[in-house]
């Protein structure tokens, strides 16, 4: 209880000062919303009733209680640019709900596919040491991390939609419509976040499971007559998976990166084009809301690596 305590304090710290950065940026970021919204022809009156309409008006403190007492009340604001009619803005609440299921499959599915992928590979890697399949896997993740996440976007696109024919490149189907669709068309995406993603890790388990097989209670398993799959399986890949663990979980914060640039090359609706666009806009709500929500995905992501660690290790300590 303790030890979960700690956590909580430190994701609310985390919370609050990001919330306080987030909102000071913008601040003191040049132009105005305002005329941003209604153009340079408007009067001076409609600005200050927008402004007010908007709560511009106050002073930045006034502003950051307020919308932080109103975002702890599940009131996230409403968009200045999005809008359901031409009398009605649309609320970020309502905005970022039709776009969040879109990016949380996309990295659902990246982070199974390290998960499937890596880990046998990393394995068969450490079991290869020294062979002609050691080096010719050294090469490809070598290559594979190397290519940038944009390129290998546009390169599973050109292989997989034009060349073989196995997806409608643009051809999006929404989850509302078709879901078993919609996950078709994340695969591709998916991938593209995760092949670097894989390699990655496969060479960081190999690393580790090499370094645990020097150990000394490797030596001692063999003089037991334990089998080699069952030391390796066993006793060395329950070990060596607990930085590896550690190593996907700050992961995530990377593939939530990727997929703002892969939701542009695929066409995908989710929150990486929201960001983008509403940045671009300055769409201040929607822009606030987002970066919360990253940082709390990332930090409970940590959270339960933590926990995940703890049950992998007993000899971890309440601390």
């Amino acid at each position: 209880m303790r030890y979960l305590g700690k956590k909580i304090i430190t994701l609310i710290m985390t919370l609050f000062l990001v919330s306080v950065a987030a909102f000071l940026a913008f601040q003191i970021i040049p132009g105005d919303v305002v005329t941003s919204i209604l153009g340079t022809e408007a009067t001076p009156e409609r600005e200050e009733q927008l402004r007010e309409e908007l709560g511009l008006d106050k002073p930045p403190l006034e502003r950051y209680v307020s919308w932080v007492n109103d975002v702890a009340h599940g009131d996230f604001g409403v968009s200045y640019r999005y809008s359901k009619n031409m009398n009605e803005m649309m609320s970020v609440k309502e905005l970022i709900g039709d776009k969040l299921p879109v990016t949380l499959w996309l990295a659902a599915l990246s982070l199974v596919f390290i998960v499937l992928v890596s880990i046998p590979l990393g394995v068969l890697w450490a079991r290869s040491s020294n062979h002609f399949l050691d080096g010719l896997l050294g090469v490809i993740t070598q290559f594979s991390m190397a290519i940038p996440s944009f390129f290998l976007g546009v390169l599973v696109t050109y292989l997989f939609g034009i060349v073989f024919k196995l997806f409608t490149p643009g051809g999006y189907v929404s989850y509302k419509e078709n879901f078993s669709g919609f996950l078709g068309y994340l695969v591709f995406p998916a991938l593209s976040i995760a092949i670097p993603k894989i390699a990655m890790t496969a060479r960081f388990l190999r690393n580790s499971m090499l370094t645990e097989l020097k150990a000394d209670y490797v030596r001692t398993a063999y003089s037991k007559g334990c089998t080699d799959k069952r030391v390796m399986y066993l006793h060395v890949l329950r070990n060596a998976l607990m930085p590896v663990i550690t190593f996907m979980g700050m992961m995530i914060a990377e593939i939530l990166a990727g997929s703002i640039v892969i939701e542009q090359v695929f066409g995908l609706p989710g929150i990486g084009r929201l960001l983008i666009s509403s940045v671009s806009t300055r769409d201040f709500p929607v822009v606030e809301i987002l970066i919360l929500y990253i940082t709390f995905v990332v930090i409970f992501v940590y959270f339960l690596v933590d926990i995940l660690y703890r049950l992998i290790d007993p000899r971890i300590s309440d601390r």
